[in-house]
């Protein structure tokens, strides 16, 4: 209790909420007149664009963002070497289904990250299946040598898209192995994403040790909305060719940059996951998120803030296909002997921001809403129990008890670019980035100061 009376302490008194609210007043002026997150985030997606664990453009990535901290002139800028999944889906995914009849409807499909090759055109009798809870009670006969088509829709009534999307996950990362218990040749699924559109959507996958390998690949919500109304009164079958292979695990970094605390060995560390995927240019998913974090330490040292803690912002790498830059990060700063006092995250997009969400204590969540007074004048409204985010959250296995905040924006957006080809820069807005940047240097000043 004794974190959570100091706050309210501290806010209870008129000169120390003014003194907040003229500095949050500064950060949020910084961030919409002089900020740089814009034309970052433009440099990252424009100049370099997909970076896939592995790959050359994530390497020039790391490069880039050694680069780009030591221009902002941080006090510490260095990179931690790392070891992650290297896998490529090859040339462009190609597949189409086709009637007895001899009509023809195209797919727009991307292989599912982790998939292995057709080895050529596959060829197979379609079946669909409503969810993935439908497919495991079928009777084996009925699946053995055909495609499965997964078409479970996101729950449009969830307002919290998130929900929506968690509900559905599971035919993703787990379709492939259902479907081969099954005897099935392959998996296409409806791919997650609230729009019907033609934009298909890739994300990670997984195999078991004990079950048949097979392709794996999403359509788009467009093609899943036209080929379950043609099965309505056809039998289809589909051709796919995937052209994926996996290769040896890849030297790699993840890529920091401080401002040095009065404590130096206590560290808050904010970040995101400078890996994306190879579609799109990986815009809201994650480029928005590195750029909240370097844009809120550069604004925080620009205005000549001397931090309690040392603020260290985390550009992870492999986040989407494996988590090898959060688990390593996790393990090294405890050898270290670092005391890791708390971490946020920014992975949700780059939209207008809403507030943050709290993996902690009841009375780290208390802390934060009591924030709520210095936000309001900035449209931030949630504080509450929630999420931080995948690459922080091997810290809660290192450091019992450590707080992890995920930054909250607007999510009624995401899941229209998430992991598609239409995640590129041109569908992120300036001011909402910089509105976003701006609110996590904020929530970091305050964390900074009330945090013993």
């Amino acid at each position: 209790m004794k974190i959570l009376l100091v706050s309210f302490l501290l806010l209870l008194s008129p000169i120390v909420f003014c003194q907040d609210s003229t500095f949050i007043k500064s950060i949020y002026d910084e961030a919409l007149a002089r900020g740089q997150a814009y034309n970052d985030l433009r440099e990252l997606c424009k100049n370099i664009g997909p970076r896939l664990s592995g790959s050359a453009k994530a390497e020039m990535a790391i490069e880039w963002s050694e680069e780009k901290f030591n221009s902002y002139k941080f006090d510490n800028v260095f990179k931690q070497p790392i070891i992650v999944p290297h896998w490529e889906r090859g040339t462009t995914e190609s597949g189409w289904v086709s009637s007895k009849e001899g009509n023809l409807h195209k797919l727009n499909l991307l292989a599912l990250g982790g998939s292995i090759s057709t080895n050529g055109l596959m060829k197979g009798q379609l079946i669909e299946f409503s969810s993935l809870e439908e497919l495991k009670k079928v009777n084996k006969q009925k699946v053995a040598g055909k495609i499965v088509f997964i078409n479970q829709k996101m729950d449009a009534t969830f307002i919290q898209t998130f929900k929506a999307y968690g509900g559905c996950y599971a035919i993703r990362g787990e379709g492939a192995v259902e479907a081969a218990k099954k005897g099935a040749i392959a998996v296409l699924i409806r791919s997650l994403g609230l729009p019907i559109d033609e934009h298909p959507h890739t994300g990670s996958m997984r195999y078991d040790k004990e079950t048949p390998k097979i392709p794996a690949a999403a359509i788009s919500t467009l093609d899943a909305e036209i080929v379950s109304k043609w099965l309505e009164t056809e039998t289809l079958n589909a051709s796919i060719e995937l052209n994926c292979k996996e290769y040896p695990d890849a030297p790699s970094f993840n890529v920091m940059g401080e401002l040095k605390g009065k404590d130096e060995n206590s560290i808050i560390s904010i970040g995101g996951h400078l890996d994306s995927w190879d579609t799109g240019e990986g815009a809201h998913d994650d480029g928005a998120g590195v750029i909240h974090c370097m844009e809120a330490l550069r604004i925080l040292k620009e205005l000549g803030y001397k931090p309690k803690h040392t603020l260290r912002v985390v550009f992870f790498m492999n986040e989407e296909n494996g988590n090898a830059g959060g688990k390593a990060y996790a393990t090294w700063t405890k050898e270290k002997g670092e005391n890791q006092v708390a971490a946020l995250e920014s992975d949700r997009g780059g939209f207008a921001p809403r507030g943050f969400s709290c993996d902690g204590s009841e009375e780290h969540i208390q802390l934060i809403s009591s924030f709520s007074g210095l936000f309001a004048p900035y449209d931030l409204h949630v504080f509450e129990k929630g999420y931080g985010g995948v690459d922080i959250g091997p810290l809660k296995n290192t450091y019992p008890g450590i707080p992890l905040f995920g930054f909250v924006p607007d999510s009624q957006r995401y899941f229209d670019f998430h992991h598609a080809p239409s995640d590129v820069f041109e569908n992120v807005n300036e001011r909402e980035l910089a509105l976003g940047a701006a609110g996590i240097a904020a929530f970091i000043y305050l964390l900074d100061k009330e945090l013993p």
